[in-house]
Parts: structure tokens; sequence; C-alpha cells
């Protein structure tokens, strides 16, 4: 096969086709400040232990709270909360102000109130992934709603529609 170059363009495009649905992770720092970032780049790993699976850009103002982690949570947004998902995803914001947070039950660490789905996890390594961070976590709790979770397609948001 012939040497190609890759064209980082079409590769961002290409890659904004896969649909994903839409994550908030949030951690605390030894201090006690909470930092979280939104991520689409999020998957299950395995069942035994239960494994997930988020990537952080390396150049994320939160991503040296996130390496320093033993705990974080994972919020999976509902439909309803796209506002949420951009405040967490825009560099210097105040991404916690005005956003209803509970508490884990076991990390007591923060997750978005009303997402579709909440997972309390101890951190259980870091992977080199280019100019991104693998965080592996061993999922504590697990619990899901009915609610429709958000999703992305092609750097736009939506909600889901069954196939007819």
């Amino acid at each position: 096969m012939a040497n190609a170059t890759l064209d980082l363009t079409e590769f961002k495009a290409a890659m904004a086709r896969f649909p994903s649905g839409v994550t908030v992770v949030i951690t605390r720092d030894p201090n006690g400040q909470s930092f979280g970032f939104t991520a689409s780049a999020f998957s299950s790993l395995s069942l035994q232990p239960p494994l997930i699976l988020v990537c952080l850009d390396k150049s994320a103002e939160s991503h040296p709270a996130f390496r320093g982690a033993g705990m974080f949570t994972v919020s999976i947004l509902e439909a309803g909360q796209l506002d949420t998902a951009m405040k967490f995803a825009t560099r210097g914001a105040d991404k916690f102000a005005g956003v209803p947070l509970i508490d884990g039950a076991v990390s007591a660490m923060p997750m978005i109130e009303g997402a579709a789905v909440h997972l309390e996890c101890r951190t259980h390594e870091h992977l080199e992934g280019g100019d991104h961070t693998i965080i592996v976590g061993e999922v504590l709790t697990a619990a899901s709603t009915d609610r429709e979770p958000l999703v992305t397609y092609n750097r736009q948001f939506g909600r889901f529609s069954e196939a007819t």
C-alpha cells in the first residue's frame, strides 16, 4: 500500500460522523476544588471488572486534576441538558455556576442533577493516547433513568430517533 498523508481536516470530519452520547465528567483535586469537562469520547470497556473509559485532551484545564484523581463521576446527559454540555465544553467558563448537582453516594463527588445516567468511578489507570489521556475507571455505582439521552452527530446536538 502506498504511503498516504492523512488530511487532519478530513479525519476530524469523518470522526464527527460517528454519533455519540454526551457526558460530563467531574472530579475534585486534593484541595476539594471541582473540575469537569464534556466528553463524547466515552465507552464501556469491560464487565469483569466493570470498566469504562473516557478521553481527555492533555491541554484541557482540568487535565492535571484528573491525572491526580482517585475518583470521578460520569453523567450521561439527557436531551434537555444542552446548555450544561456547552458550559462544560467551554474553556475558561465557570462550569459549575448555576448547574444543579447531586453528590455521589460512594464518592460524594458531584454529578449533574437530572442526567439520564450517573456513574461513580475509581480511577483504574491512565493510558497515553496521542494528545489525549485515556482515563479508565472502575465503576462503583451505576444509576439509570428512562430519560432520553443527548446525542451529538456531525458537530450538532440532538435526540435519538429510532429507525423505522
